[in-house]
Parts: C-alpha cells; structure tokens; sequence
C-alpha cells in the first residue's frame, strides 16, 4: 500500500513520480510506527512473566509447583497448561475479531482513527494487567491488549505503506517490523530487571510498562496526518488529497501520483462490499497470499521463540535470570536483522530475501532439533556447552527469520492490494496472523510436551514449504507503485490466468 516515488506508466516505460524523504514523512511514520512498539513489548512480555516464579505462584500455582518440586516430570512438559497458554494467546483472539471492525473504521473514518483506537485499547489493557488480583482479570487485560494491537496492526502497515514513495517502500514498511523487535528488546530488558525485584511484584511493572508507549502512540495519533489515499477515498477532496501528498513528498510537482490515486479510488468507489469483492477471481493472487503469507510466517515457528523464549532456555537448564538475558540476546539479533533488511529490501528485493532467510532458518532448525534430541532427555539437565550451542543457533535462526519472514510478512500483503480492497485485504491478513499466532500459541507447550525435539524438525518442514511457495508464485514488487501493482501479476506465469483481461468479473 503505498503511494510512490517510481511509478509505472503502461506496462513497458516507467515513469517517475517526483519527491524525496521528507522530515515531515520520517516523524509521521516513526510515530505510526509505535503501533509495532506495543505488539513487540506484548509479546516480550508475555514470555517473560510466564517465567517468572512469583507471577506463576501467584496465578498458575499448578506449573509452579510442578516446575519445583516434580521430579518425575518430564522436561519437555513442565509448563504444559492450558489455563497458562490461554493467559498468552486469549490477546490473539481478541486481536481476531478486533482486525474486522478496525477495518470499516481505517475505510470509513480513516487510518488515523483506527490508530487512535488501537492505542486507547492497549493503554487500558496494560492498566488493567498490571493491576490484576485474579487470573480472570489479567485474562481480561489481555483481551484489551488484543484489541489494541488488533486495530494497530490492521492500520499501521497499510499507513506506512500508503505514506512511502515506491522507493523506499520496503525500507519505509519494514520499520513496523523493527518497531516491533524494539518493543520485544524492551520487554525483555524490563523482565530482567524487575525479575529481580524482591517483593515478587516486578511482573506488575513488567505489565503496567506497556502503558508507556500505548500512551505516546495515543497522543501521538491525534497530530498524525491522514493517508493522501484515505483522503481521497473517504472525502474526494482532491485538492486536499494534493496538499498532502506536496507536503509528504517535500514538491510541488505530484500531478502524476495524484491522478494515479484519483483513479484507484474512482475504482474503489462502486464496490459495495470488499469482503465479496476480494473472492473474486481477478484478486485470487491477492488473497491467496494475504492467507498464505501470515499462516507461513506463524508455522516458521518464530512465536515459539519469541513468547517462550525464556521458558525454552530453562527447559534446557538455564536460570531463571539467564533464560531472560537469553531472550534479551535473541531479541537484539533479530532487531538488527530487521535493520539490516530496510537497508537492503528495495535493493536486493523481497524474494531473494525470503529464500536466504528461509534457508537459514531451516539449517538452524534442524541442528536445534538434533543437538536437544542427542542431549536432552526427558530427565536431568543438558550440558553447558550443548545449552550455548542452541542459544547461538536459535539466534542464527532468528537473524533468518528477522530480514525475511519477519518483517516482509507485513510488508508484501499491505503492498499488494488495489485500493478498492486494500482494508478488507489487510484485515484478512491480520486476522490469519492472529489466529495461527493463537493455535501455534495454544498448542506449543503441549507439542513440546508430546514431540520433544522434533518440534524443531515440524517447523523446519514448513520452512521448506513456503520457501519453495515464495520461490514459484510470489512475483517482485519492489519499486512497483502501489497503485500500479497489478502489472505484477498480470505479467507472473502462474496467476496471468486468472488476472488476465478475460477474467475481469468471473467469480470463483
């Protein structure tokens, strides 16, 4: 979804649309970008306290009590708890159904609103958890924080994207992604520090924190400008939609852009129902990949990590102080790989950066897998040597995962969508995210339980899978504007059939 810098007039030439990086687009985005802020402190935290003794006394005596004094336990299924894993994923579901409404809000009212939203959400949830005095009430607390990032995630990628010039597109949207691992890196940090806490109450402030950058993306949303495209699409104030797009781009001269925009959302304007108008056969590649891509990105197995980091490295016999430094470590390699991918993603383009990362993430897999199975039995610790070797290689794996699935996850489906079904699109998107994030969530520690190490090996099947899907049926979209972004699949060898000029209005 962006609005660009390189534009494609016809399907041969390609025209240039003027502009450069602007400070007023830099601030618009940093500030829109904390929506990726609080879903990566989220999922920080939520592993982090679950690791914590105190907090699982408190809430879950049944793991506590079993991770102590339960000898003949084995291992792989000391924190195996449906009422603990609900505590982690009931956010997802939240998240789920808040995706749908947070989408006629970004199309109705437009994108700032609905960031406005998701931000007052996760303000209250975090107010909520950090109060909590029974499970029920931090369970609560979490829907709320699903509903914040529900509405952040659904308006925040499409935002940055429509925001970008074609350029930079890629650079631009995947700074969601880096907002999210400074989010994870923050968490964690915080765990570690109020682990320490005497009293047992630092997974209070682990909690209530989260209220911190709720609140700067809450205030910040109301000095947020509007999206050019959403300005058209919802008022068709062109000389508005103009304004803005002179003032984003830092030109005077945006007639080529703006008449593109004009005719997206002239198109934009007959359909009725997006929902109905995305399952036609001429959006086929669209939603095959708004499906596929976030299922993929959730059975890369990149959750695992980042939700039970800590209580993976304690299952392999680290402490409690050192499982959390470890998610520390993990999460400053992955935010540096999603640097190093905005530096490269409109150079190198998104399918070389999905097939490197996917080979690396395979690769680290499978020795994780193999050194926990030689190593670690059901009983008794793992050697020191063997526990550094997998948390070296789980950061190998998500360095892998963090300049490929990671942040290209968002990026490719809030890129590809005409504007007609761009919010519908990105709120199925969100929504597959979300309800794989909650069955992968849901189910982890019990997996762990019954297939042990070969839980790596599962994720590392489906590694395969989706590198050879990317590899066969994802064409290139960097530097393509987004509203010419059909040409991508018209000219691609498999999805040409079913976007070709015969296929305009058929159905499935």
């Amino acid at each position: 979804m962006a609005v660009g810098l390189a534009i494609t007039g016809g399907e041969g030439g390609q025209q240039h649309y003027n502009g450069r990086i602007t400070l007023f687009l830099v601030l618009s985005c940093m500030m829109a970008a904390m929506g990726g802020v609080i879903f990566g402190y989220d999922i920080g935290i939520s592993g982090g306290v679950t690791s914590m003794e105190s907090f699982l006394n408190k809430f879950f005596p049944e793991v506590f009590i079993r991770m102590k004094e339960d000898t003949k336990i084995s291992n792989y299924c000391k924190f195996d708890s449906q009422l603990l894993t609900s505590f982690t994923s009931s956010l997802y579901v939240a998240g789920l159904f808040a995706s749908f409404l947070a989408s006629s809000v970004t199309t109705t009212f437009g994108r700032m609103p609905s960031i406005l939203a998701g931000g007052a959400a996760f303000l209250a949830g975090a107010a909520l958890g950090g109060a909590a005095f029974n499970v029920y009430m931090l369970i609560f607390g979490r829907v709320l924080l699903g509903v914040g990032v529900g509405f952040a995630n659904q308006s925040v990628p499409l935002y940055l994207s429509e925001m970008a010039p074609p350029k930079y597109r890629g650079a631009i949207n995947n700074g969601f992604q880096f907002s999210v691992g400074i989010g994870a890196i923050s968490a964690s940090l915080i765990n570690f520090g109020t682990e320490k806490i005497k009293g047992g109450w630092g997974w209070r402030i682990s909690i209530a924190m989260a209220a911190v950058p709720a609140s700067i993306l809450t205030l910040g949303a109301f000095f947020l400008p509007e999206t050019p495209n959403s300005i058209i699409q919802r008022s068709n104030d062109h000389h508005k939609a103009k304004k803005m797009l002179q003032r984003v781009r830092g030109t005077d001269d945006v007639q080529a852009e703006l008449d593109d925009l004009i005719k997206a959302s002239s198109i934009s304007k007959t359909i009725e129902n997006p929902f109905k108008k995305i399952v036609q056969r001429r959006y086929r590649p669209q939603l095959v990949m708004a499906i596929a891509i976030p299922f993929f990105q959730q059975v890369t197995g990149i959750n695992v990590i980042a939700f039970y980091a800590p209580i993976l490295f304690r299952t392999i016999g680290l402490g409690e102080s050192a499982s959390l430094l470890s998610a520390v470590m993990t999460g400053i390699v992955g935010t540096g790989s999603t640097f190093i991918s905005m530096l490269i993603v409109d150079k190198l383009g998104r399918r070389v950066l999905f097939t490197t990362g996917g080979i690396q993430m395979f690769i680290s897999q499978v020795m994780v897998g193999g050194i926990m199975a030689a190593k670690l039995g059901d009983h008794g610790g793992i050697g020191k040597g063997s526990a550094y070797s997998i948390l070296v290689l789980i950061c190998v794996y998500v360095a892998g995962f963090a300049w490929s699935w990671g942040p290209l996850g968002w990026l490719v489906p809030s890129e590809i969508f005409p504007l007609e079904i761009r919010s519908a699109g990105q709120s199925i998107t969100v929504a597959v995210n979300f309800l794989f994030t909650f069955i992968v969530a849901q189910t982890f520690l019990a997996m762990l339980c019954h297939f042990k190490a070969g839980i790596f090996f599962f994720f590392g099947g489906w590694v395969v899978v989706m590198t050879v899907f990317v590899y066969l049926l994802l064409p290139e979209t960097k530097n393509v504007p987004i509203e010419q972004m059909d040409r991508v699949w018209r000219e691609h060898w498999f999805w040409k059939r079913y976007v070709g000029e015969g296929s305009e209005d058929e159905n499935a």
